[in-house]
């Protein structure tokens, strides 16, 4: 019997620990390209992390631009072209970057409050319900390079 007991004792906590809550879908390292045209839409860049449970990115929403698409590059006969997409599949455990090249958010008309704050609030909607909320740094756009210096200008003439 006692036997038995310290056996129940060894394995109650692997047991227990079993019992936790699942780990959470998240999203990080979120940031924005500003366009430097503001009547031309903006990048939205991420990483989505899958928890416990796959699930799939439906869609993301902000009140700080008049409307988010989800976009992917793709390469074709050497051309390559963008195409909206509707839902982004997140497997559990794994990861998705939306980045430069690739799978990238579309920010159209953003707000001159967010582009003061440096930062927006990003809603993202995945297929299970949840509502993820994240702040997204916004990057302007670099400053066009100043020109060479000529060759007179380098000879001091």
């Amino acid at each position: 019997m006692r036997a038995l007991f310290a056996l129940f004792a060894l394995a109650a906590p692997l047991l227990v620990s079993g019992c936790g809550d699942p780990a959470p879908t998240y999203v990080d390292q979120a940031w924005i390209r500003l366009s430097p045209n503001k009547a031309m839409p903006s990048a939205g860049y991420f990483v989505a992390h899958g928890g416990d449970a796959g699930t799939q990115l439906r869609g993301v929403i902000t009140d700080y631009a008049l409307k988010v698409e989800m976009h992917e590059s793709l390469t074709k006969d050497g051309m390559t072209t963008m195409e909206r997409i509707d839902s982004v599949d997140i497997p559990a455990k794994g990861k998705v970057a939306f980045a430069p090249g690739g799978k990238h958010l579309m920010l159209f008309g953003i707000n001159d409050t967010a582009i003061s704050r440096g930062k927006m609030q990003l809603t993202f909607l995945m297929a299970n319900g949840d509502r993820l909320l994240v702040d997204a740094l916004i990057r302007k756009p670099e400053a066009a390079a100043a020109p060479a210096p000529k060759a007179d200008d380098a000879a001091g003439h």
